[in-house]
């Protein structure tokens, strides 16, 4: 299949294609005439390195990981390169640490939406009580205020 229908089937530009291909995580093969074509496995392969892409890891380890990937269901190869390996679980420690700060942000602000769903806090605090305030930005992980 030629590079527009494998965008068709993938959602994925062909600008972006190109990029794969530049970065060697595709490998099309090229007719006479310069085009590029596709085999029938590509869309699987560029399903694969969008998920991993999504997932936070880099295209130098996508490189390096894809060719383990074979047939459907992404069933792996052993890997044996303890370097690789070593990569990878450091890409999942990271992920999951990423995942950990989604947890206790999604629990703030399900707190904060249950609180909103309450009485008037003016009302609720009696006399001489201030009103609950709206929580403050957060800070991102470079210390410096979210926008």
């Amino acid at each position: 299949m030629r590079i527009g229908e494998l965008s068709r089937r993938t959602g994925v530009s062909t600008r972006l294609l190109r990029y794969y291909e530049e970065q060697g995580l595709l490998h099309p093969d090229r007719k006479s005439n310069g085009y590029r074509t596709y085999a029938e496995g590509s869309v699987e392969r560029v399903e694969q390195i969008r998920d991993l892409l999504q997932a936070g890891l880099s295209t130098q380890t996508i490189r390096e990981i894809v060719p383990c990937f074979i047939g459907t269901g992404a069933q792996m190869r052993p890997m044996v390169h303890p370097v690789l390996a070593a990569n990878l679980a450091h890409e999942l420690a990271e992920i999951q640490r990423r995942i950990d700060v989604l947890v206790r942000n999604r629990d703030a602000i399900r707190a904060y939406v249950e609180v909103a769903g309450r009485p008037d806090p003016t009302q609720v605090t009696g006399p001489g009580r201030m009103p609950c305030e709206l929580p403050t930005m957060a800070e991102d992980h470079t210390g410096t205020r979210a926008h």
